[in-house]
């Protein structure tokens, strides 16, 4: 229920708090199971993308962090969040997210883990790598560029929307792991996710992928 407001009252917040610019088909954030890839360069941006799937079977993440506080772990239990450990093997977490992607729900998550300091595309981590190769479900890269705290927090405290540029990719899948060196076959997993956003992103915003041959692959005209 309090999922439902929250995506409610996005609905109303967010165009009056920034000034969207959106490229590629809305509609595929309406897409049954699936794995919603982004960067991560302020908070404002995960309410971005929650506002535009307009689902409340998303999959919430809270650090494991905020456990500690009564009111986190209420608000956690009303969305249905997983507390999660975005610093060591979460196994325990990692079996729930498995689940409920197997369930149908969708998923929002940065693969990077934590926001960047610097605005551009950090190195990503496995855990991404392994759901998708685990479960099957489709991966949807989007990209995002404006939110970063401290524009928000400049913007917002003169009363001016911030200017919001949201990139939305194509669909793909990862193969499950069969055999070879896992480490390796998860690294190229996370390689491939990582440089599917930094098509999506301008060349200043790529970080450490900016050079990857993935990335010039993917923004050659088909």
């Amino acid at each position: 229920m309090l999922l439902k407001f929250i995506l409610t009252l996005l609905k109303v917040v967010i165009p009056l708090i920034t000034r969207l610019e959106v490229y590629g088909d809305r509609d595929k954030f309406q897409g049954d199971n699936q794995i919603i890839v982004s960067n991560h360069i302020g908070i404002l941006e995960a309410l971005l993308v929650y506002y535009f799937i307009d689902r409340d079977d998303a999959i919430v993440l809270l650090a494991e962090k905020h456990k500690g506080h009564w009111f986190t772990r209420e608000l956690a239990r009303q969305v249905d969040a997983i507390f999660i450990d975005r610093y060591n093997a979460d196994f325990n977490a990692t079996r729930k997210v498995l689940k409920r992607l197997q369930d149908g729900d969708v998923m929002v998550i940065a693969p990077e883990g934590t926001r960047s300091p610097d605005g551009s595309l950090q190195e990503g981590r496995f855990g991404v790598s392994y759901l998708a190769s685990k479960t099957g479900v489709p991966i949807l890269p989007v990209a995002v560029t404006g939110t970063e705290d401290r524009i928000v927090k400049s913007k917002l405290l003169r009363l001016q929307r911030v200017p919001v540029v949201v990139r939305i990719g194509d669909q793909f899948t990862l193969p499950p792991i069969r055999g070879g060196d896992r480490r390796v076959i998860l690294q190229e997993y996370t390689d491939e996710i990582m440089c599917q956003i930094a098509a999506l992103l301008p060349p200043e915003k790529r970080g450490i992928y900016s050079q990857n041959p993935r990335v010039e692959e993917l923004l050659r005209p088909s």
